[in-house]
């Protein structure tokens, strides 16, 4: 391929020059037409994907209720309890924590305490969230690649079903997506200018979202700083020397937390869920550190080494569990990827266009790489991480090659592209029967005519080849954008939510051993959906789980909760439950303490047996709610985990003894100060 030279862009967009008027007209004017070297038809559509983008992620919002009840039951005590706040706790008298590190909590909670504590409250912070995303995915694409390549990876990535679902979900991953996109921006921004103070900003954004899901924002840190020791202006010792002060940067604004953390002393803040001993670095190192690398997490329910939570491998991101979430656009992606690299080889260092294919394709290789490998806990909700990535080399790749059309090889590769992603989607569609079956054909057909046409575009005028271009990207978008409506119009909850339809062999219905939903594959566990339940969900409610508590949070009755509020002033803890899940839906329905015991998989030594004698002992809690994950025969610290404490199935037992059993419904339940 012929050499190219390299892109140049102004480090400073010029000012719109607007027609003259009254000034808030002029104003108008000019944000509506944007920058004054953009065609005309640039900024409307941009507004336009984005008015879509919200009301695609906020439209129905309600619908899901408290989404993820672990999460939502945190957020409610955050806005009642500063304390509970800052340690992101799961009840607001402050037993124990969630466990992950707190900012997307913090979010949720600041809007709970302006709007109340109800489902929008709780879920719109995230759908603003993937707006934001998508808005500076735009911004960041089209500073080196034009606004064409922006917006297509802001559709691509808007449309992607996983980011649907995690935008209108109440997960932590909404917060580290965007902040992960903020950094990769402030990458951009160091690259065209070589000011340290980009790259400080990076480590900024990428130490905040430590913040939200701990390490799984250091996956990008290797790629940003290559990146910049590659393609940065300055000399190399300079470029090693800001390097230096981003990573501080970096540890400054994750480890200011981690530090307050381990200092205070464990007499004054909640127990650190999800740890052994009480320790935000063990639960960072640990549970969610190179456990879910090796397998190695102590207390996990289920998973284990040698891939229990689904068949690892270079498949993975295809497979029937993760494939309708995240690889729709992915053979495209990773076509372009190779073609961009190859175009801009023989490039100069700086060369930008080449610095944006490696920060975008290394962000997609090595975090797809990490999920595809991990023997660990993994979900496919996490894949979410790849959507920017996947959006942005996609749009980048298209417009290289949209530039290059005259060149047979250029007109080749990208016919190539839409051609795969019309059988992918053929596949994808076909892994679903009773879904849009009008669709799949289709979008193979058409898919295949559009890149023929491509083939010949080569000797046609741009304004006869694109028409034929435009079809392409609405075939390619097809599949994903139909998942996507589907995803949006479903309600969700549980801790592990599946975005668009049912799958055989995959989430939807559990099909295959050890696929999509790891252990719970087969749907063999007690309280799980069998193949064919889980589309159900006017009569099922939210998607999600049951699994006795672990996966969905509880519901209470109206005589549960009339019970549990009698009296509630006098104690604590109006209640104790074993296992977060359990405790989440009686704390949000009487908006009074629930000790959630163990943790989430009940597995945690928090509170001890002779701590939680005491509290009964002191009267601060008044009734314990029978059930939870390791609170039935046999008791043990959940079931199947690995190492975990024994505190949970002790608690219970002793409860049993020493207490008289009364039933509320299907509900045991124990009144702790009548022995």
């Amino acid at each position: 391929m012929k050499r190219t030279r390299p892109m140049t862009f102004p480090s400073t967009p010029p000012t719109p020059v607007t027609p003259a008027g009254p000034r808030g007209v002029t104003r108008v004017r000019g944000w509506l037409r944007g920058r004054a070297d953009d065609a005309a038809w640039v900024r409307p559509v941009l507004l336009a994907l984005l008015l879509a983008t919200a009301v695609l992620y906020l439209w129905g919002l309600g619908a899901s209720g408290w989404a993820n009840s672990f999460y939502a039951a945190a957020a409610q005590a955050g806005s009642q309890s500063w304390t509970a706040f800052f340690f992101g706790s799961s009840d607001a008298a402050n037993s124990i924590t969630v466990d992950k590190t707190p900012a997307s909590l913090w979010a949720m909670a600041l809007s709970a305490r302006l709007f109340g504590v109800n489902a929008w409250s709780l879920l719109a912070p995230q759908a603003l969230m993937g707006v934001a995303t998508v808005g500076l995915l735009y911004a960041t694409v089209r500073r080196w690649y034009g606004p064409a390549a922006g917006l297509i990876a802001g559709a691509a990535t808007a449309l992607t079903p996983v980011a649907v679902l995690m935008f209108r979900f109440n997960n932590p991953d909404a917060l580290l997506v965007l902040l992960m996109v903020a950094g990769a921006y402030a990458i951009v921004r160091a690259v065209e200018s070589g000011a340290t103070k980009w790259l400080v900003w990076a480590g900024v954004f990428v130490g905040f979202g430590f913040l939200a899901k701990m390490l799984q924002a250091l996956l990008v840190v290797p790629v940003f700083a290559l990146v910049y020791l590659v393609a940065g202006p300055p000399k190399l010792g300079r470029r090693v020397w800001q390097l230096l002060l981003a990573g501080v940067a970096l540890v400054a604004s994750a480890g200011w937390y981690v530090a307050v953390v381990e200092l205070v002393p464990a007499s004054m803040r909640p127990y650190i869920g999800g740890s052994q001993n009480n320790s935000l670095l063990e639960l960072t190192l640990g549970y969610n550190g190179l456990g879910r690398l090796n397998g190695n997490e102590v207390g996990s329910i289920g998973g284990g080494q040698g891939g229990g939570w689904g068949e690892t491998g270079w498949t993975r991101m295809f497979d029937a569990g993760q494939g309708g979430q995240i690889a729709w656009l992915l053979p495209a992606a990773l076509i372009l990827l190779v073609a961009g690299l190859v175009v801009t080889a023989r490039t100069a260092r700086t060369d930008r266009t080449r610095a944006g294919f490696v920060l975008w394709g290394g962000w997609l290789l090595v975090t797809a790489g990490v999920f595809s490998f991990m023997a660990g806990i993994f979900h496919a909700y996490y894949t979410v991480a790849l959507a920017p990535a996947v959006g942005a080399v996609t749009g980048m790749g298209a417009v290289m090659l949209w530039r290059r059309r005259t060149d047979p090889r250029a007109a080749l590769v990208g016919a190539t592209a839409v051609a795969v992603t019309g059988w992918w989607s053929f596949e994808l569609l076909g892994r679903s029967d009773a879904f849009v079956p009008w669709l799949r054909w289709p979008v193979l057909v058409i898919g295949l005519l559009t890149a023929a046409g491509l083939l010949v575009t080569v000797r046609l005028s741009a304004r006869v080849a694109g028409p034929i271009a435009a079809a392409a990207l609405v075939v390619v978008l097809a599949g994903p954008a139909a998942y996507a409506i589907d995803t949006a119009a479903t309600p969700h909850g549980g801790s592990i939510p599946s975005a668009g339809p049912a799958v055989a062999g995959g989430f939807g219905e559990r099909g295959g051993p050890g696929r999509g939903f790891g252990p719970y594959g087969t749907g063999a566990l007690r309280g799980m959906p069998q193949p064919g339940e889980w589309r159900s969900a006017a009569a099922r409610g939210p998607r999600g789980g049951g699994m006795n508590g672990l996966i969905n949070g509880s519901t209470a009755s109206a005589d549960m909760v009339a019970l549990l509020k009698r009296d509630a002033a006098a104690y604590t803890w109006v209640a104790a439950a074993i296992g977060s899940q359990n405790a989440s839906g009686y704390q949000l329905a009487t908006g009074a303490p629930v000790m959630a015991v163990g943790g989430f998989n009940g597995s945690d030594p928090s509170p001890t047996l002779a701590r939680f004698q005491r509290y009964v002992s002191e009267r601060k809690i008044h009734y314990f709610i029978g059930g939870g994950p390791g609170a039935g025969p046999g008791g043990g610290p959940g079931r199947g985990a690995r190492g975990g404490s024994n505190a949970g199935a002790e608690i219970s037992a002793w409860v049993e003894a020493t207490f008289t059993a009364t039933t509320v419904g299907d509900i045991t339940v124990y009144d702790l100060t009548s022995p």
